[in-house]
């Protein structure tokens, strides 16, 4: 199953994106996923905004939730739920580069989710997923080593 964001017009990252360890984060405030709640993308099909008063901390990033219940399915299976590649755009991994996915262009396949830092590399993505899954991890066994925790 390939569910995906729809949007409208350009995407642009925020200029403040940046990593701690392997998990894209906020440097400011520390959130993964923008603070996007990283269950709503399979429970609600959409990207939901987290509330402050949900939160958990996993691979050093803080990660909210929109309640106690999403909250506690990421707690019980964080990988099930967190973005594969850490959030790290898959098609630019399989150039050997890490650039931080958007939260709001995303696609779910086999399961897993996936966050692009573009609309064209989501849609090149999906033309062929397990390729680009296969090349991506390729990339990311180069990448990850090089970033800093």
């Amino acid at each position: 199953m390939v569910l995906a964001a729809a949007l409208a017009g350009n995407v642009r990252m925020p200029a403040d994106a940046a990593t701690t360890g392997l998990v894209v984060t906020d440097p400011l405030s520390g959130l993964a996923l923008s603070g996007f709640d990283p269950v709503a993308y399979f429970i609600d099909r959409t990207p939901q905004i987290g509330e402050g008063i949900h939160e958990l901390i996993y691979r050093g990033a803080i990660w909210r939730f929109r309640n106690e219940g999403n909250r506690g399915a990421f707690a019980r299976d964080p990988d099930v739920y967190a973005p594969r590649f850490g959030g790290y755009d898959p098609v630019v991994l399989a150039r050997g580069v890490a650039i931080p996915g958007h939260p709001l262009i995303w696609l779910i396949s086999d399961n897993r989710l996936y966050l692009f830092s573009r609309l064209d590399n989501r849609s090149s993505f999906a033309a062929n997923i397990e390729r680009s899954i296969a090349t991506a991890e390729r990339g990311w066994r180069e990448v990850e080593p090089t970033l800093v925790p």
